[in-house]
């Protein structure tokens, strides 16, 4: 799918890796819807893509709030018409400890952000996609592997299996739309500086402050510029697949159709 005059969703734009493939998405020639919580940083978000002469449109949403997932779908759609990308970039990583000392309130939101999120925010987009029989959804991973952050990989696992199922939903009834996931790798972003930053951070997850100290955290452009090529390549022989900012698309493109 080539980008340009394409309408494009990002949530958790607000920011970080959020904000880099909103502005990433608009240097490509889409139209971008810019989400979050966080109507100033959105803003923010929009008023850099207008700048540059994009287009852009902030729309403050909550991705665990059903209606609000709605209405951000609906004020897209009256905006600009049609939805062709939506990536579920919002996330929460809040909880930090063992299971025995973490605060259940915390872990259950870091599950509830990136799950429940994610899911409301493809469901609405699939009414119009569906509709069209068009679009893409991308679903950003992390590390699913992580002692005292369990909330936080509990729920990445699941958004993995989440989008495998959801393209052999998608499949089964011979739609084109298609899912895909994609991991940012280690990126500094206000969600890591937490592990970086705190006690606990610093006891269960000392890699993060090993990564930014030694140079080795990744820009979030990084995960912008390998989305935009995903979104180029975009093809049903790559339906419900896991990608990252080191991913040669035209390696997996030909041991696909080889």
């Amino acid at each position: 799918m080539d980008l340009n005059d394409k309408v494009v969703i990002v949530t958790g734009a607000g920011s970080g890796v959020g904000r880099a493939l909103a502005l990433e998405f608009a240097e490509q020639g889409a139209r971008v819807v810019c989400a979050a919580r966080r109507i100033e940083r959105i803003e923010e978000t929009a008023e850099a893509i207008e700048a540059k002469g994009g287009t852009a449109l902030a729309v403050p949403t909550d991705v665990t709030d059903m209606g609000q997932v709605n209405r951000m779908v609906s004020r897209s759609l009256e905006s600009f018409g049609r939805i062709d990308v939506l990536f579920n970039n919002a996330g929460s990583f809040g909880a930090l400890g063992p299971v025995w000392e973490v605060d259940p309130g915390l872990w259950w939101n870091d599950v509830t952000v990136n799950l429940r999120g994610t899911m409301l925010c493809c469901r609405a987009a699939l009414a119009h996609m569906l509709e069209r029989d068009s679009g893409i959804l991308i679903n950003m991973s992390g590390g699913n592997q992580i002692a005292g952050g369990t909330g936080y990989s509990a729920s990445k696992v699941a958004v993995i299996r989440f989008t495998e199922l959801l393209a052999r939903e998608l499949e089964h009834e011979g739609s084109s739309v298609l899912a895909f996931i994609m991991g940012p790798g280690f990126v500094r972003t206000e969600m890591t500086e937490l592990q970086i930053e705190t006690a606990e951070g610093r006891k269960w997850l000392p890699s993060s402050k090993q990564a930014v100290e030694q140079g080795r955290n990744r820009p979030p452009e990084d995960c912008a510029r390998a989305s935009a090529k995903l979104i180029r390549v975009a093809c049903p022989e790559l339906n419900g697949m896991t990608f990252g900012p080191d991913t040669d698309f035209d390696d997996v493109l030909a041991g696909r159709r080889s």
